[in-house]
C-alpha cells in the first residue's frame, strides 16, 4: 500500500494551484499560443512547480506541472520544464521572500521592453500596485540563469514586484504565485495605459511623498485583512 506523505501533499496542492493560475494568463490577454509560465516554491521544501515547455494552455492539469530543485533540475514529471526554469529557480534561490514567479508576453508590456523604457509611475494604480516606475532589466539570453540574474539586480530592495526584461518582456514576482499572476495583469494594464496617455499628451508627474503615501495604503491598509 503506498503512503502518501505530507511533501507529496504539499507538492498536489501547489500542482494544483499552479496549474489553475495558468488560466489567468490567456484570460487577461497576456500570453499567445504556449508562451508564458507561472511558477510556485512548495512551501518548506527546496522545490518548484512550473509549467511544462510548450504544452497548450487548453492541456495544462495538475499532473503534468512539473517539479524542480532550486538549481532548476527535474524531481518529478514527464515533460521538460519550461524554459525559464533556470531563470525562476536563481529568483527563489536568492530571494526567499518570493513565492510565484510569472513570466508573459504581454502586447504593451513587451511594447516597453523594445524601447528599454521604464513605464513611469503617473498613475495612482502605478504607485500602489509598484510603488513607482516599472523598471527595466537588462538584455539577457534565454536557457540559462542569467535572465534569473537580471530579475534579482534589478528588483533586489525594489517597491516593485514587476521587471520588464530589456528586448523580452515581463516578470513579476510575488510572496504567492497569485499575487506574481495579479502584478502581471497590473503590469500589462499599467503600461497600456501609458502608451495611450501618450497618445495625447505628456503625463503630469505624482510628487514623490504622494507615490510613497499611495503605496504603503494599498500595501497595508487596502483590501480584507
Amino acid at each position: 500500500m503506498s503512503v502518501v506523505t505530507d511533501v507529496d501533499q504539499t507538492i498536489l496542492r501547489v500542482r494544483r494551484e499552479v496549474a489553475a493560475l495558468h488560466a489567468e494568463l490567456p484570460r487577461y490577454g497576456l500570453v499567445v499560443w504556449t508562451a508564458g509560465n507561472v511558477s510556485a516554491r512548495v512551501p518548506g521544501h527546496d522545490l518548484m512547480v512550473i509549467k511544462p515547455s510548450g504544452v497548450s494552455y487548453d492541456d495544462l492539469t495538475p499532473e503534468n506541472m512539473v517539479v524542480c530543485d532550486l538549481e532548476g533540475r527535474v524531481v518529478e514529471g514527464e515533460h521538460a520544464p519550461s524554459s525559464d526554469t533556470a531563470a525562476a529557480a536563481y529568483v527563489y534561490r536568492h530571494m526567499p521572500e518570493v513565492g510565484g514567479v510569472v513570466h508573459t508576453h504581454s502586447p504593451y508590456a513587451v511594447a516597453w521592453a523594445a524601447r528599454r523604457e521604464p513605464v513611469p509611475c503617473v498613475t495612482t494604480m502605478c504607485a500602489d500596485e509598484f510603488g513607482g516606475e516599472i523598471p527595466i532589466g537588462p538584455f539577457a539570453i534565454i536557457g540559462d540563469d542569467s535572465i534569473g540574474r537580471g530579475i534579482v539586480e534589478t528588483l533586489r530592495g525594489s517597491r516593485s514586484p514587476a521587471v520588464i526584461m530589456a528586448n523580452h518582456g515581463p516578470f513579476t514576482i510575488g510572496a504567492t504565485a497569485r499575487k506574481a499572476v495579479a502584478a502581471a495583469v497590473m503590469c500589462e494594464e499599467t503600461a497600456r495605459q501609458v502608451h495611450l496617455l501618450r497618445q495625447v499628451g505628456e503625463a503630469v508627474p505624482i510628487e514623490q511623498s504622494a507615490i510613497d503615501a499611495l503605496n504603503h495604503r494599498y500595501q497595508n491598509v487596502y483590501g480584507q485583512r
